[in-house]
Parts: C-alpha cells; structure tokens; sequence
C-alpha cells in the first residue's frame, strides 16, 4: 500500500457514502437488564483479555481520524461500567480531527461521573429514558434506579452539556407515557427522541410504535409541530427535528424502520472485543485485534479499514428480518453490538 493512499484517500464505501462517525462500544456489561436488549439470565460475558484496552481503542480511533472520522460516540453495555472511561474521553478529545466526543448511557451512574466526563472534554450526552414510572422502570430494566436516571437528566442539562434523551416507543410498556416524557422538553433544554425499535435479538418480541403515530399523539396534545430550518431539522446523525410551542428543547424522530436512512448513513460501529461493523443489521465487518495484538503499523490498519468500509451494505433489511431470517443478519444481543 502506498503512503499517499492513506495520506489522502478519506473513507467511503462503494455507494459513495462518506464515513465521519464512529460509535465505539467500551464493554458488553451492563448494569440493566432491559428486556429488548438483554434476556434475565444475562448475556456470555466476553473474557477480559479479550476485551480493547483503553490503549487500544485510542489507537484505533486515532486511526480512523486520519481517515476521516470527526464524531466518535462511546457505548456500551453500559459504559460507564467500564473503569478510567474519563482518562479515554480526555485522550480521544485531543486526537487532531476529532470535533466532538459523546457518550450514549442509561443514565444510573451518570451523576457520579458526570464532573470527570466534563472535565475531560465530554461534547455531549444521550441518556435512555423510556419510562417514567418506577414499577414500570423496574419491570422493564429488572433494576431499581430511575430516581439515578432522572436526577442525571436534570444535572447534565443545568452543567451546560449538551443534552438528549433517547426513547423507545413501545406498546407492552410506555405507550400511555409518550406526551408526558416529550414533556421533559418543556421545562428543561433537552432534546427528547423518539425512537423505532429494530427487530433484534430480544426487540423481536415486542412491538414497536411508529413515528408516524407518535407525531401524531404530540400533535394532538401540544398543538401543530414546528418545522425547523436546515441544520437545526436534522441532527449530525439520523434524527429529524420538529419544535413544538413553549418547549425549551426540541423532539426528534429516528426512524429505522417506516423511514429508512440508511442512504445517508455515515456511521460505522467498533465492538468492545474489536470488530469493525459495518452495518448494525448485518454481521459483515472486520477484526481489527489481530492487527492492532500482531504489531501492525497503523497504515496497515488503514488500508484494511478502507477496504472494510468499501463494502458497507447499501441498506438494513429489518422489514425482511421480521418475516424471515434473513442471511448475515447479527444474531448477537443488542448489548455485546453497541448500540
């Protein structure tokens, strides 16, 4: 491979879809058990040795900047299970062409990490709240702890970072809740998302409710949805935006599966033990541990990535998937891809 290919040539794949975003997956653990992610008993865990070390994830994610990559969002599991998490967000926020650093959590340990992360350069925060009530909180995560979530919310939002929550619609648990948890974007400065469940491994049993109806349902109780002009409409990532009158933040719609962005997609995703995925639907990817455990230079690794990424699918195929198998799709649990 020659150097001016690597010095030069940033990541796309065949479909000519740049790639600037990267969700890297710390740990498969978690401190929740939420039935569309995780059965009861838990997941296999991977063994330790197996796992990137914080080194290694920072070289990688290096790695990819020079290719192009600008957002790198850290995921779990649950990621703040992950020890010195703080010391990698302070490494990767100094990496050269790496604009933001963000962190997707369940919120219940936030608090407690929540000065650290913001000293290391945390760029800003996406909480999952799908539930307001504790008995249904409880039933869903099979844990106590939505007093820890909610208070995390309030915290991050008053310190200036950032903000989103993140939302499942869903009938077997918080249909009746939809208007009351966009309400959160009434009186405090968060983005309130709502979004499709994919049918995957344990979110194949239950049902999800489409943005479509969700609109619907807010519209019906907070009055016509706004439009928003050009950059504040849509997210860096798959979000559409909409504002509604007298709220301070905005609500937002991810829509996987009644409207497909996958041509638009410019994310690829790293797992904790590290395989580069390409697509969440699909298994396809790459191992980048050989490479980075059997001395590699890093162009090597970047000539491998490149060639990954060139073959990206062009498309999920979640519709199918609820049907029939589908060939190559990940069967492993939400919790040991990253979310």
């Amino acid at each position: 491979m020659q150097d001016e290919r690597v010095k030069n040539e940033k990541m796309r794949d065949d479909l000519g879809r740049r790639i600037e975003y990267l969700r890297v997956s710390v740990t498969d653990k978690c401190n929740l058990r939420c039935q569309y992610c995780m059965p009861p008993e838990g997941v296999e865990q991977i063994p330790h040795r197996e796992l990137l070390t914080l080194e290694e994830l920072s070289r990688i994610i290096a790695v990819c900047a020079e290719l192009g990559v600008r957002r790198v969002r850290f995921t779990g599991g649950e990621p703040l299970v992950r020890k010195n998490l703080e010391k990698l967000v302070e490494e990767v926020s100094a990496i050269q062409g790496v604009e933001e650093v963000l962190l997707t959590t369940n919120g219940v340990l936030l608090s407690q990490c929540l000065p650290a992360l913001l000293r290391a350069g945390l760029s800003g925060v996406n909480i999952s709240l799908d539930t307001l009530k504790e008995s249904v909180f409880r039933g869903l995560t099979g844990r106590d702890g939505l007093g820890n979530v909610l208070r995390a919310i309030e915290e991050s939002a008053a310190s200036g970072l950032r903000t989103k929550i993140n939302c499942v619609p869903c009938r077997e648990w918080n249909e009746p809740e939809l208007e009351e948890i966009a309400a959160l974007a009434v009186r405090l400065p968060v983005d309130v998302r709502f979004i499709e469940l994919m049918p995957m491994g344990c979110g194949k049993r239950f049902h999800g409710i489409p943005t479509g109806e969700v609109l619907e349902r807010l519209e019906a109780e907070y009055g016509p949805a706004q439009p928003l002009p050009g950059e504040h409409k849509r997210g860096y990532g798959p979000a559409d935006y909409v504002a509604f009158e007298g709220f301070r933040g905005r609500i937002g719609f991810i829509s996987p599966m009644s409207h497909k962005f996958c041509g638009e997609c410019n994310r690829i995703r790293l797992t904790a033990e590290g395989r580069l995925k390409l697509c969440l639907h699909y298994d396809r990817g790459l191992e980048l541990k050989p490479f980075i455990r059997g001395g590699a230079a890093d162009e090597e690794i970047c000539g491998a990535i490149l060639d990954a990424v060139r073959q990206k699918p062009g498309e999920h195929d979640f519709e199918r998937e609820l049907r029939e198998h589908t060939k190559g799709a990940d069967e492993r649990r939400m919790v040991q891809i990253g979310g």
